[in-house]
């Protein structure tokens, strides 16, 4: 008995952590006080917010940076990826402090080496990015709410579709994040005609079978260029990089060095897998 309770006890003080230890409160929309800045975010599952950073200009979203946070073996890890730096891979920092405020670190990066999110009320977050040191800059941000959020008859898209967006994953915005992979020609410059064929072979079978599970929902050839790029995958429900990129190596193509890979998470509709059944009807014969 005394050791069913200590279990007990010790999987509602490990509840208690995972719960305390995720900012929930991220999800919708945030403006920087004073400025045509955002953040969104959106929860995907019980461990994982997606969300992007973006400016508004003349009616036009700009994005700027790609976020995520994710829980993972009694870790928290926020993601970032801005585009145009670090060659667009991801830099990320794990949650340290967890009192009143969520402090993410990566005392490895350049700048920033701290990155804190505090929730002042239901309304209100502070945000502040540092180098840990002297360099820093702080801002609050204010939760955005949309018309629909307020009045459902008065949603501003006549034709809007919720079903179809929860089923499909989109947010508010009809978006949601992708993995884009660009194949390369990879290390492995055999003449092993038998090794080049069935690697080929399981690259093709691999990729009816993503799509079949509903992971690859574009795939395809590109023209010859001096990049030596072959190909382009888009990946569709993963967790998180990691995941894609496990994904990746049941490729026998790219396993056995064939093929190698750069990939990116991307931004992109939600609607984009609704192509697949009308491909599967205007073809004559399989490549």
């Amino acid at each position: 008995m005394k050791y069913i309770l200590t279990l007990l006890i010790l999987f509602i003080i490990e509840l208690s952590f995972a719960q305390s230890n995720y900012p929930d409160f991220l999800q919708g929309t945030w403006k920087m006080e004073n400025k045509e800045i955002f953040e969104h975010w959106d929860k995907l599952n019980e461990n994982t917010l997606k969300g992007f950073s973006y400016k508004l200009k003349d009616g036009q979203m700009f994005i700027s940076e790609y976020l995520g946070i994710t829980k993972a073996n009694n870790e928290v890890i926020y993601t970032a990826t801005v585009l145009k730096q670090n060659q667009g891979k991801e830099v990320t920092f794990k949650l340290t402090k967890t009192d009143s405020t969520y402090t993410f670190e990566n005392p490895n990066h350049d700048f920033p080496k701290k990155i804190v999110y505090q929730k002042l009320n239901d309304t209100e977050i502070f945000v502040k990015v540092s180098d840990g040191k002297q360099k820093e800059f702080a801002y609050k941000m204010k939760k955005q709410f949309q018309k629909a959020e307020q009045n459902d008859s008065t949603i501003s898209n006549p034709i809007y579709n919720k079903a179809l967006a929860d089923k499909l994953g989109g947010d508010d915005y009809g978006m949601k994040s992708y993995f884009l992979v660009i194949l390369k020609t990879g290390i492995n410059k055999t003449t092993d005609k038998e090794l080049i064929n069935a690697s080929f072979r399981g690259h093709m079978d691999n990729i009816n079978r993503l799509v079949e599970e509903g992971k690859l929902i574009v795939a395809g050839p590109l023209g010859k260029n001096e990049n030596t790029y072959r190909g382009i995958f888009i990946l569709n429900n993963l967790k998180s990089m990691e995941e894609a990129k496990e994904l990746l190596q049941t490729d026998l193509a790219i396993k056995n060095g064939l093929l190698e890979y750069e990939i990116f998470t991307w931004y992109g509709s939600a609607a984009l897998p609704e192509y697949l059944p009308f491909s599967d009807k205007i073809w004559k014969s399989k490549p």
